[in-house]
């Protein structure tokens, strides 16, 4: 779907990857700068990464490679950082296809996810942000089905 999006996206997206590279190479050695020309947390990086765990959680995922609480963890921090670059993303012109693509995933991780009302996963999965819980996004608020790490 990615390469579906339109134009002003793409360039808008590039925009923030662009910014995100700046970031990323801040504070870094002279020739690592020269050899770095990508952010390794680009926008289409986030978008996969949160694809990879939705793909996970799903029924039908052949759960041949270990995936452990902490990598559940980063994924919904990748979550997190997602909703920072769309709040800068939907206001370009088009980035209604990247919130709708966001949903889409959403929707699926909801699909396979049941609420978590009493945070049960809280001591081992915890959000790097500070702040309160009510203002976490849903998915710290929603546990897997089926647990893709070892019980």
């Amino acid at each position: 779907m990615w390469e579906k999006l339109p134009g002003p996206v793409l360039e808008a997206v590039a925009r923030c990857d662009a910014d995100r590279l700046e970031v990323e190479l801040s504070g870094v050695a002279p020739h690592v700068r020269k050899a770095k020309t990508a952010p390794l947390y680009s926008v289409a990086y986030r978008f996969a990464s949160w694809e990879r765990l939705v793909r996970r959680l799903e029924p039908d995922w052949p759960a041949e490679d270990l995936y452990m609480e902490v990598e559940y963890n980063n994924d919904l921090d990748s979550r997190d950082s997602l909703s920072d670059v769309m709040s800068v993303l939907v206001e370009e012109e088009g980035g209604q296809e990247l919130s709708q693509l966001l949903e889409f995933l959403d929707a699926r991780f909801r699909a396979v996810t049941v609420p978590d009302p009493d945070l049960s996963l809280r001591p081992w999965i915890r959000p790097t942000k500070d702040g309160p819980e009510e203002e976490l996004g849903e998915w710290w608020k929603r546990k897997p089905v089926h647990v893709p790490w070892p019980g």
